[in-house]
């Protein structure tokens, strides 16, 4: 009993009115804060301000309003209800909330009121010991970038993409850093670009593993569809790095030579750069496609030069063949009155000019090349 007392006397204080229960807790607790929030940290003068422990992106936003710099907050595959909070707490449009949140986006740049919304395509290559009718060649995913006066916040979906590294890179160039909101978005670019250069190269390299099998040692039957399936497959994964590239040289050309007030002129310099690397990419990608075009049209010129072959040797060995089964067929009837049927050696004479007729037919052919 004196047990059962001591537990009522725990128990009871969180029960008395007035007492924080999980329903006050939720609607008084910070809506921004959130687990899909992988990073949130503020920026003065270049230089993360130390924290301890981390900030909510409401906290963050705050502090940059009361002393100045700006906040960076990285999300990763936040749901609606999560970035909910996020949003309201940053003023950020309806639309680029839906589009942040749901992914499979087209690279885009859209500005809202005083907010720049982007949309990057990454692309991921795929390690594969052998090129094969099903390899997955490239692996896409998102990184949306909201971009305002004293504030960014970069919500990726995918697993590919992580944008740790460039954080700490960046965190180690002040001066850079200093810029402001702009000089992220640079960098996030750079970092999607340079990732595309990377890509271009090891496809370049498939390619021309294909190329080289499908022109070097052309293959007979299976083979022949083998090569057609890898190279099918190469083009699909290429349209794929296609539609993530193509797309995105608007927006970087628009970044680099229109002046914006959320860009800095100092980073506006630095988009022209992204925009010529991304503009021999996409060059690249268009090679890729018509490269592949032209090795898939061999590859069934091959075949079907492969199956002329075929039908003219049956075709020269039906005509052999024809030679014995008529003259079979004319000793088959039966008639009374048959040329050499009564000769000791007629049998055998008959088998000789067979036998000759035939060499003969396959002598014309084989120096005709139908054999």
């Amino acid at each position: 009993m004196s047990m059962i007392r001591d537990l009522r006397a725990v128990v009871r204080p969180s029960l008395r009115k007035g007492a924080p229960t999980y329903e006050n807790y939720a609607a008084t607790r910070d809506p921004s804060a959130s687990t899909a929030v992988v990073d949130c940290a503020v920026y003065r003068e270049g230089r993360r301000v130390a924290c301890e422990p981390p900030l909510t992106p409401r906290q963050a936003i705050h502090r940059v309003r009361e002393d100045g710099g700006f906040a960076w907050i990285g999300m990763h595959e936040p749901t609606e209800e999560e970035f909910a909070g996020v949003a309201a707490e940053f003023g950020l449009h309806p639309l680029a909330v839906e589009d942040a949140v749901h992914a499979h986006q087209r690279p885009k740049l859209e500005r809202y009121d005083d907010t720049l919304f982007t949309v990057f395509k990454t692309i991921h290559y795929v390690e594969h010991a052998e090129l094969t009718a099903t390899s997955e060649v490239v692996e896409t995913g998102e990184v949306m970038c909201f971009t305002g006066r004293d504030f960014l916040i970069t919500v990726r979906h995918g697993g590919q993409g992580s944008l740790r590294a460039l954080r700490n890179r960046l965190q180690d160039d002040p001066e850079l850093l200093a810029k402001g909101p702009s000089a992220v978005l640079h960098a996030v670019a750079d970092h999607v670009v340079d990732g595309y250069i990377a890509v271009a190269d090891a496809v370049q390299d498939d390619i021309d593993e294909v190329e080289i099998d499908v022109f070097s040692a052309p293959g007979k039957g299976a083979s022949r569809g083998a090569d057609a399936g890898r190279i099918y497959q190469l083009k699909r994964e290429v349209l794929e790095f296609k539609r993530a590239v193509s797309p995105l040289l608007r927006p970087m050309q628009l970044l680099s030579e229109r002046p914006m007030r959320l860009v800095d002129p100092d980073i506006q310099k630095y988009f022209r750069d992204v925009a010529d690397h991304l503009a021999r990419v996409q060059e690249q990608v268009i090679g890729f496609d018509e490269l592949l075009n032209s090795i898939l049209q061999a590859n069934l010129a091959q075949a079907q030069v492969a199956q002329n072959e075929d039908m003219r040797k049956i075709t020269s060995w039906a005509a052999i063949v024809a030679v014995p089964t008529m003259i079979c067929g004319v000793y088959g009837m039966n008639f009374e009155h048959m040329p050499e049927t009564q000769w000791t050696y007629g049998y055998p004479m008959v088998l000789g000019v067979t036998v000759a007729i035939c060499l003969s037919i396959h002598r014309m052919l084989k120096r005709n090349g139908w054999l």
